[in-house]
Formats: C-alpha cells, structure tokens, sequence
C-alpha cells in the first residue's frame, strides 16, 4: 500500500483534530505535528489553516452531496411530484450511508459535522461554495412544492434538522452504543430517522 503523501496526511490529521477540537482549539503545529509534516507545510500546500478547514469539509462533504444530487434526480425522474418521506430518504439517506454506525471513519464524519454546525469560528461558517449552495437550493425547491405552507425560512430549519440529528444519532451509537439492544437496531435506526424525520418535516406550519 501507497504511503500517504504530506497533502493526504494533513487532510488526514486536520480531520481528527478539528472534529475534537474545533477551528480554533486546533493549531497548525497541532496538525503538521500529527502528520509529521513541517510547520510550514499547510501554508504551502493549503495557504492557511481556513483553507485547510475548507479542504477537509470539502473532502467529507462533496461525496454526500454528490449522492444527494443523484438521488434526487432518480426521484424527480419518477415522478415530479415526491412524498416528503421520498424526500427525506433522498436527503438523510447518504448521510446515514457516509457516517454508519459503529465506525470510526463514520463517526468522525458526524464530529467534523456538527463541529461546523456549531462551531462560532467564522471560518466554520464560510467554507461553503457552490456546489453546497446547489445542494440547498435544490432540496429546497423540492420540499417547497411537497410542503407549499411552509416559508422557506421553517423548511430549511427543519431541513438543518435533519443534518443535525442524523450526525448526533451517528455520534451516539459509536460512543456509546446500547448494549442492551440487539444489533438490529442499528440497522433498524435508519428506518426510525427517516419516520421521524418525515413526521417533523411535515408537521403543521408554526404559528405566529
């Protein structure tokens, strides 16, 4: 097997780091220490430590955006007029596909995550570009048509809800899986998100 090259390993590292630390609890000597890179290493293949954060989301971000996509447009070529449940799927479906249960990989997919859901560092908040925005507005739209009562300003809270108790639930069953449960309920827990998750969506507009 290929050894990573200095790039992969800083990736690698400011993955970990800013999942368990944040933006600003992370130093770069941090990172280029646990890659065994140079210090001067980020600035050289990244330019700072904001573009390295944009880098990292980006890397764990555009495979699941990018099944976002394709779901939908399977959806949308079915019919043009989906259920909300058909829409949730759509949507929560590559979440819980990139961070499964019970794995490392998946749960330091849910850290990084929330991290840059509540992270108040404002690089957290502004490695968006396009694509992301893309991915938004599509789902958007669609919800829109599925849920005409509802402003667009309650749909993508709502659809920020689904994000974030996706990677909550993802975060929870590493950390601390149920012993008491059989492992069917693991495999069981997609099904259960996408119920709930269909049932908040679709819950009555909120009064003024």
């Amino acid at each position: 097997m290929a050894t990573p090259d200095t790039r992969t390993q800083l990736l690698d590292a400011a993955e970990r780091l800013f999942a368990e630390r944040g933006f600003r609890g992370t130093s770069v000597r941090a990172i280029t220490d646990l890659a065994g890179a140079n210090l001067a290493a980020v600035g050289y293949h990244f330019g700072s430590k904001a573009e390295l954060l944009a880098a990292v989301v980006r890397r764990v971000v555009e495979p699941i955006n990018a099944a976002q996509c394709a779901r939908l447009d399977r959806l949308l070529a079915r019919t043009s007029d989906p259920t909300v449940a058909d829409l949730v799927e759509a949507f929560a479906g590559p979440l819980f596909d990139e961070m499964p249960g019970g794995d490392e990989g998946g749960a330091r997919t849910s850290r990084l995550i929330v991290t840059i859901i509540t992270d108040p560092a404002e690089e957290a908040r502004t490695w968006t570009g396009p694509s992301e925005v893309a991915v938004r507005d599509r789902y958007l739209a669609a919800f829109e048509r599925a849920l005409p009562d509802l402003s667009q300003e309650e749909l993508w809270f709502r659809l920020r809800g689904i994000i974030a108790v996706t990677a909550v639930d993802r975060i929870q069953v590493y950390q601390n899986p149920p012993a008491s449960l059989s492992p069917v309920a693991g495999e069981a827990a997609r099904r259960w998100a996408i119920t709930y998750l269909t049932a908040a969506m679709s819950a009555p507009p909120t009064g003024t």
